[in-house]
């Protein structure tokens, strides 16, 4: 299965329509997915597709909840708890239930991913929340919604063995949102995953440890 995404014009801020476009190009791929594959290995996670998936849509949750109190935290996150299935799982706090199979837990990602957009959009511009990468705006949160979408659906279309290629036009505003020093010059997705750990780049090898930036730009 092949899956090529047309670019778009560059443009900033992230924004929540941002979001929403990687969430509906995600869930357009998901939906036609083997249901054989998603007990597979998500790329080089150590997660399968299925929990990798389930971590996109807790990404999601996790990004608008962080925007919802009147009064956000800003030295730890709003406190749902989290939990895991197996040793080495990804921490959830929103579990698919496995008996709707693959079409409920994509139907949970896309519910996450519109609760973001909601977030984003309604979220007046000056509100700062907490974010391990650093307090953030909800422009911020777009943008890591974006890059946990983009990335992390790169492992899951290796994963089922078909190809993901975002428009360019998007990954280049979360590269300039979150990974500012990230070198220029090269194909947009390729750069973000060079910055994710996820591919050389012409002249800067793989990176074995990375870190974004979430902090507001102004």
């Amino acid at each position: 299965m092949s899956r090529t995404v047309e670019t778009e014009s560059v443009a900033s801020p992230v924004t929540a329509d941002d979001v929403d476009l990687a969430v509906r190009l995600a869930v357009g791929v998901l939906r036609e997915a083997p249901p054989e594959g998603w007990s597979g290995k998500a790329g080089s996670l150590e997660w399968d597709c299925w929990e990798t998936v389930e971590h996109l849509a807790n990404d999601l949750f996790y990004y608008a909840v962080q925007l919802g109190p009147q009064n956000p935290p800003l030295d730890t996150h709003v406190p749902f708890a989290l939990s895991r299935k197996r040793p080495d799982a990804p921490m959830v706090f929103v579990y698919a239930d496995r008996d709707a199979g693959p079409a409920g837990l994509v139907q949970v990602m896309e519910a996450c991913g519109a609760l973001l957009v909601a977030m984003v959009r309604t979220t007046p511009p000056q509100v700062r929340a907490h974010h391990g990468a650093g307090v953030s705006d909800p422009e911020g949160f777009a943008a890591l919604g974006v890059r946990e979408m983009l990335v992390h659906m790169h492992d899951v279309a290796e994963g089922f063995g078909f190809d993901w290629t975002p428009p360019s036009a998007l990954c280049s505003r979360v590269l300039a949102r979150l990974f500012p020093e990230a070198p220029g010059g090269a194909d947009p997705w390729l750069t973000l995953l060079w910055a994710t750990g996820r591919a050389e780049l012409p002249g800067h090898p793989r990176l074995t440890t990375w870190r974004s930036d979430s902090t507001p730009r102004a």
